[in-house]
């Protein structure tokens, strides 16, 4: 019954996605939402309403941040790039994730690997994610505040 409760929501949205509701369409839609829960497994706590207004607006600023870092990363890399002398000092750098879900990990990872210029490679059994950074000249800073403001954000979705 609990993973009844995510199939659906990811069933209707799967249909209103293809916009196709013909009968092989929709064994389909609930055959891959099926799969997408159990891969997913979501967290066994009941859901309340009161939470859900804090998780969206969570949801609307993190997806603004994550905008806004890949602007301005692909800023600096296409300044990097276009340089003549090519400005880079690349490195890997050790971030530690602090999510305490392995969703949290995983979405954390996913924003890292999408900005410009760097890349996660690795994610230890300790949560680390080790990171390639085209310019890791000053990576403390940078990567603390970046880190801080994702994983408070997505304990506020996940919590």
């Amino acid at each position: 019954m609990h993973y009844l409760t995510f199939i659906i929501p990811v069933w209707l949205l799967y249909l209103l996605l293809t916009g196709n509701w013909a009968v092989n369409n929709l064994v389909t839609g609930l055959i891959l939402a099926g799969l997408v829960v159990l891969l997913v497994r979501p967290a066994k706590r009941p859901f309340t309403w009161k939470r859900l207004p804090d998780a969206l607006l969570a949801s609307g600023i993190y997806l603004l941040r994550l905008l806004w870092d890949l602007l301005v990363s692909g800023i600096q890399v296409a300044r990097i790039v276009l340089n003549p002398s090519l400005p880079i000092n690349p490195g890997i750098v050790a971030i530690p994730s602090q999510c305490v879900t392995d969703l949290g990990v995983a979405l954390s990872a996913h924003a890292i690997t999408l900005t410009p210029g760097e890349l996660v490679v690795e994610i230890d059994e300790a949560g680390i994610m080790y990171t390639h950074m085209l310019d890791a000249s000053n990576p403390d800073e940078m990567v603390a505040e970046a880190q801080q403001m994702r994983r408070d954000l997505l304990s506020r979705i996940f919590a």
